[in-house]
């Protein structure tokens, strides 16, 4: 099983030197690299350019994984393109890589750069060990690469340091799962499973539906499921928070207008709905300069 070299390219508009230092500045490189929690150059014992370092990644519950490389850099068509080749290897036996190498390839278009990497590695424990990297492992690490990327784009371009940019994300992120968690939830348990409870008698008490009420219920449940759903995949658009709020709205006002003796409940419309529009403005106002896997070409050509 011969799995794919990781490609990533991306265009960013800073100049090559500005690039090229937040690349190869190893303190500079651990801030915006996804997939290294800390990077260190070791000393150099000749004259050669090869430069041999130590990196480190924290996958959590205490655990990381280390390792040591080598890079070196080459300039060519008069300034106008760099190239870095590394190699890379863990001894550690946890570590699913065993070695690897590959390039960052920088290419000046005058008012904007290309930069690129490619790269592919050995992987540990025979067969088992490459069915989880083909499946599970790479496409993590090709994903944590292009997202790293876009990263930095946004601190060249936009000058908003890469810590800021991890708490917008989880902000933002963190917000959009509890809004579909919350939407998800009011559209399955009072409405599909439990509509008894309380739904069904607001159904019945608008006078519309006459003998469609459970249905016209179980149909606004569904609805509800949907668009958390809608959210889940258009949370970057202006559109879909305007729409969340309306729906709110539409959905909260009958309830007070036929029942509202609702709002005496510990647990009412207004409790559910005010945190959720809450929720909603927190996601829009992350919305802006989050990095995006996607933006990122992932096809070698």
């Amino acid at each position: 099983m011969n799995n794919k070299p990781i490609y990533v390219e991306l265009e960013i508009r800073a100049n090559l030197d500005q690039l090229w230092m937040h690349t190869q500045n190893p303190q500079l490189h651990e801030q915006w690299d996804l997939r290294f929690s800390q990077i260190q150059y070791l000393p150099q014992t000749n004259e050669s350019d090869i430069q041999k370092f130590r990196y480190e990644t924290r996958i959590g519950f205490g655990l990381k994984i280390s390792g040591t490389g080598e890079t070196s850099c080459t300039t060519m068509k008069d300034s106008k393109e760099r190239v870095s080749t590394l190699t890379f290897a863990s001894a550690q036996p946890v570590s699913l890589i065993r070695m690897g190498g590959g390039y960052w390839k920088y290419k000046d278009q005058g008012d904007k750069l290309t930069f690129i990497t490619l790269f592919n590695y050995q992987t540990r424990f025979g067969i088992a060990g490459r069915v989880l990297d083909r499946f599970i492992f790479r496409p993590i690490f090709g994903w944590a690469t292009a997202w790293s990327f876009d990263r930095l784009r946004i601190w060249l371009e936009e000058h908003i340091p890469p810590s800021v940019v991890a708490e917008r994300a989880l902000i933002h992120y963190l917000s959009i799962c509890l809004i579909v968690l919350l939407w998800c939830y009011k559209g399955l348990v009072p409405k599909l499973l439990f509509p008894e409870t309380g739904e069904l008698a607001m159904m019945k008490q608008l006078g519309l539906f006459k003998g469609m009420e459970l249905p016209m219920v179980h149909l606004v449940g569904i609805c509800e499921m949907g668009f958390g759903v809608l959210i889940a995949c258009f949370h970057r658009r202006k559109w879909i928070f305007i729409a969340h709020v309306l729906a709110l709205f539409l959905l909260t006002t009958p309830a007070l207008l036929f029942h509202p003796e609702v709002l005496t409940s510990p647990f009412n419309p207004i409790t559910l709905s005010l945190p959720m529009i809450g929720l909603g403005l927190t996601a829009y106002l992350s919305r802006r300069h989050l990095p995006q896997a996607r933006r990122c070409k992932r096809q070698y050509k």
